[in-house]
This record gives structure tokens, sequence and C-alpha cells, in this order.
């Protein structure tokens, strides 16, 4: 986000609109809220300030210091960002295609002496997705071939904000058989974790495997893997 240096404004801002210590003086009519976003939407934040009179709105971002706008001149060289004013009250400072470096604190000011502000806090989220076996991030083992007596191990990664739950489900809805070494056998219908291992694999366990990544923020993804038998 580019914008102009703090200090290149900073003089305007703090001597620009002060009035006669007589007039009614700005106040806040409703807080900031705090907003969640998918990213890629669009979202704006609301700001009603009541008997502004010659004082100016700015908005701020407030973990970089960085003036976004006074009044309804846009100090930040951004073509996602945008203000506007109803001519009444209320100023909102819109983001539009909202972008993971977007998050963060932002604020309300009115450059009263001291100066009065606000501020709320833009989260966004980012729905899961599962690394393809050719990304470089991904270790993702998207085929298993054992002999029977042999294992198998299947691993599935995903990113998303916040971090995805990966589970693993077989196709149709049949059991996972989770062996120990003890040859010990457990049927469920869920395994947790990015790591799905097969031990002693048997004829019954050859088919799909289902793995399944979810963070709250839709849609959940899921990618199918195989197992076959090695001939």
């Amino acid at each position: 986000m580019d914008v102009y240096p703090f200090s290149f404004w900073f003089h305007f801002w703090i001597t620009a609109g002060h009035g006669s210590q007589q007039e009614a003086q700005p106040e806040f009519l409703a807080p900031l809220d705090n907003l969640t976003v998918t990213q890629g939407r669009d979202v704006s934040f609301t700001c009603v300030v009541n008997n502004l009179g010659q004082y100016r709105v700015a908005w701020i971002k407030s973990d970089s210091k960085a003036i976004l706008a006074i009044h309804t001149h846009m100090v930040a060289v951004n073509p996602r960002l945008s203000v506007t004013h109803n001519g009444h009250n209320t100023w909102k400072l819109h983001i539009s295609h909202v972008q993971l470096n977007d998050s963060g604190s932002y604020m309300c000011q009115v450059n009263t002496d001291p100066m009065r502000h606000q501020s709320g806090n833009l989260d966004v989220v980012v729905s899961p997705d599962i690394l393809n076996s050719n990304d470089p991030n991904s270790a993702s083992l998207e085929e298993g071939v054992a002999n029977e007596g042999g294992n198998v191990q299947l691993l599935c990664q995903a990113v998303g904000v916040p971090l995805p739950t990966v589970q693993w489900r077989r196709e149709g809805s049949k059991d996972i058989i989770v062996r120990s070494e003890g040859r010990e056998k457990q049927a469920v219908k869920v395994v947790e974790g990015e790591r799905l291992v097969l031990n002693q694999v048997q004829r019954t366990d050859m088919g799909g495997y289902l793995c399944i990544a979810s963070n709250g923020v839709p849609p959940s993804v899921s990618k199918r893997y195989d197992v076959q038998n090695q001939l």
C-alpha cells in the first residue's frame, strides 16, 4: 500500500480545521465495528461523527501509522481504497477485493486537540485449499501402493486462514482400519491429521480415501487418494 510520508501530512492535519472553544465539539455516535471478511470480498468501515464543524475526519491504518484519507481526499495510492461522505455525519472507508495484508486495526480520527479517535479491527479469512503434489510447498502423497501386509502412508496438506483442520474418511462411508504393530485393529470412520498411515494393508483396505480440509470459512474442500495393491 503506497502512501505519502506521515510527516508530510502531520502538520496539515494537526493545524487544519480548529474552531472556537465555544463551538460544540465533535462526538462519535457509534463505535467502529470489528469486521471479519473473506479474502476477495468488499468491506466498509463506517464512522459517524456529529458536530464536526471545521474539523476533518481522517482514516489511518493503525499498525503502520499510514494515513489513508483526509476528508474526501485519498492519501494512500491504492485503487482498492475509497472514502465516501453522505453530506451529513457519516463517513465510510471502503476496501474492495480484500487481501490478507489488509488485516489489522483501522482508525477514524478527528483533528481536535487532543485528537479524538476510535478503532476497529479487520480480520481477513481465507477458505481452505489442498496443496497439489506438484506444488513446491507440498509433500503430498496422492497414491499409495503396497503389497499385502505392507504399509501405506498418505499425506494431505492444506492452507487457509485460520489454518484448516484435516481429516480422513473412506470413500463409500466404509470404515478405516487402523492397525497397531501388535496387529490389533480398530475400525473408525474418521482419522484426524494430515497424515494417514495404514499398517499391514489387506485387500479390503484398497480403494479410495478422502482428505477433507475445513476451517469454518466455506466451502470445505476434499481430495481423493487411492490405495492400490502392488501386483
